[in-house]
């Protein structure tokens, strides 16, 4: 027995049931951003374990709500809870300290002294590898250079390096030097920025002529370049070659 498909038979849309679908995912995006900003700028930049848990939770929701035609209302009604209920729990941590420990956690120390503390290591789920690669995106690629190492309750490091090794302030010698401008940027990714030539009050002519002294090195070769208040210029020239070498395992 032969079975004919008729191929506009597949494609036929219920444009009523679209049309929900686009309302419910617009009114699922719309509610979402506004419990996010009611909960704060702390959901996206410093989680803790129940911002986390809410975040996930209510993208799920958000999700069914979406695709729910049925029954629309119960899902928004849940989004609507779980937001209110991490701004809540947000004011309480704000006035209580105990709870603010018990929702957040709290800080721990994993070295202090030239002793690192496994147990510590062990609370916060770090490995050793993990805390010395932790050390080294702070610049510390030297154990002994840091003088105490503290995990925050936000998973960010925090080091505080020996005296011999913090870094010489012009405080120190009772200076005051001139405010610095930020740089700015007029290459990015081999591409020369024209408005930010403007900014800088150079023209494209006199970036190519000051290139020359890096070895005569073509806009498309920078990686980044970048120019202070001074009209002082400096490159960072882009290598395409895979650097392979591992110098920590």
């Amino acid at each position: 027995m032969a079975f004919k498909i008729n191929i506009f038979e597949i494609f036929v849309f219920d444009f009523e049931e679209v049309i929900t679908v686009v309302i419910t995912t617009i009114v699922s995006i719309v509610v979402m951003y506004l419990l996010t900003k009611l909960m704060g700028e702390k959901q996206i930049h410093q989680l803790n374990m129940f911002d986390y848990m809410v975040g996930i939770t209510v993208g799920s929701i958000a999700a069914e709500l979406a695709t729910d035609l049925e029954n629309p209302i119960q899902p928004l009604t849940a989004m609507i809870l779980y937001g209110f209920s991490a701004y809540l729990v947000s004011m309480l941590t704000i006035k209580s300290v105990k709870l603010r420990k018990i929702i957040n956690g709290r800080s721990m120390v994993l070295m202090d002294k030239g002793k690192i503390y496994r147990k510590n290591l062990s609370a916060m789920h770090l490995e050793l590898n993990e805390f010395i690669a932790m050390c080294r995106e702070q610049g510390y690629f030297d154990l002994s250079q840091i003088e105490t190492a503290i995990l925050e309750h936000t998973g960010a490091l925090s080091i505080l390096p020996k005296s011999k090794y913090r870094p010489y302030t012009p405080a120190d010698a009772g200076l005051s030097p001139p405010a610095e401008r930020p740089k700015i940027n007029v290459i990015l990714d081999g591409k020369i920025m024209q408005d930010k030539l403007v900014l800088a009050g150079i023209t494209e002519e006199w970036l190519i002529e000051q290139l020359k002294a890096y070895g005569d090195i073509k806009p498309k070769d920078v990686a980044l370049a970048c120019i202070d208040e001074y009209k002082k210029l400096e490159v960072f020239p882009m290598v395409r070659e895979l650097y392979s070498v591992d110098w920590f395992e």
